[in-house]
């Protein structure tokens, strides 16, 4: 029988956090259990895992002896340590659409017969965006941000992700590449569709399957793009653009140190031609660019990628 290990990651998320867990318990699909790594909370979230775990036995508790920072770090903790059929990653304060499971699931299974079950799959969905009482900000957080779930090629991820973490469902064969934390990656779904892109393959669903919740905590936030407000805004402040493209930098390095050994050839000439833009002067960064293909999703963040670069 299919099992699924759905891994939440918390931290003071008392507010929100019942709700959570009552919307991932009211799954159509029950052949689950949830792991939550608790990262030393201050507030009253580790009574109530504790209260949760107590009534349900889907629910598998442990506390962190020591705050990792992040909830990246508090994430990646959890998606090198637990293996299953397939893996799913649950925010605290977000609320799951009765049949997440059920539908992404049925993605990931179309893709296995298709590629092979031991072939690295990713699956992940478009969210509902909300406001902290779950009223509706945006009802797709793909249209807002001006995603495209198709960008999946190795060298447009090194660049963009498209990636939102609470609607990712992996298997096996991809959770059997998860053996280490890297020495850096800007976010734990980053990193997790890099290596996916890398090995294997990333589906989608158009269709949301999550309330995303934005309420002044969230780790990342929402925002739309597509405003006029949005873009000169980042056009008048170039050293937080300049900032998103550095840090891709290490994050390929990560990705080299770890997987040498399994990268294809011309994926490590990517990765190292990549990682060497930063010394090279503004006409041979585009020339290079252009050259890997390592292009932004959308006119105006490649306009912006171009001046900041």
């Amino acid at each position: 029988m299919t099992m699924i290990s759905i891994l939440m990651a918390t931290y003071n998320g008392e507010r929100f956090l019942q709700e959570q867990l009552d919307s991932v318990l009211s799954q159509t699909f029950s052949n689950f259990t949830i792991h939550v790594s608790d990262d030393c909370s201050t507030d009253s979230t580790w009574q109530i895992l504790e209260e949760y775990a107590e009534k349900s036995p889907k629910i598998r508790i442990s506390r962190r002896h020591e705050n990792t920072g992040s909830a990246k770090h508090n994430f990646l903790g959890l998606m090198t340590e637990i293996r299953d059929d397939y893996i799913m990653l649950c925010d605290q304060d977000d609320v799951w659409l009765p049949d997440k499971i059920e539908k992404t699931l049925a993605k990931m299974q179309s893709m296995e017969r298709e590629n092979g079950v031991n072939t690295p799959i990713l699956v992940h969905t478009d969210l509902t965006v909300t406001d902290e009482n779950l009223a509706v900000k945006n009802p797709s957080y793909k249209a807002a941000m001006n995603s495209d779930f198709s960008r999946t090629a190795f060298n447009q991820v090194l660049i963009q992700n498209t990636l939102t973490g609470c609607t990712a469902l992996y298997n096996r064969a991809l959770a059997e590449l998860l053996t280490t934390a890297p020495k850096y990656c800007v976010m734990h779904d980053w990193w997790l569709k890099l290596v996916a892109a890398a090995f294997g393959r990333i589906g989608h669903l158009e269709e949301q399957t999550v309330l995303y919740r934005q309420h002044g905590g969230n780790a990342i936030g929402a925002k739309d793009v597509r405003t006029l407000s949005y873009k000169i805004g980042r056009l008048l402040n170039g050293g937080s653009v300049k900032e998103a493209i550095k840090i891709t930098y290490p994050q390929a390095e990560s990705l080299l140190d770890i997987y040498d050994n399994v990268l294809t050839l011309s994926q490590k000439q990517a990765i190292e031609k990549y990682c060497k833009i930063p010394q090279l002067g503004k006409l041979a960064r585009w020339r290079t660019i252009t050259e890997l293909n390592s292009l932004k999703c959308g006119f105006f963040r490649n306009v912006a990628y171009f001046i900041f670069v």
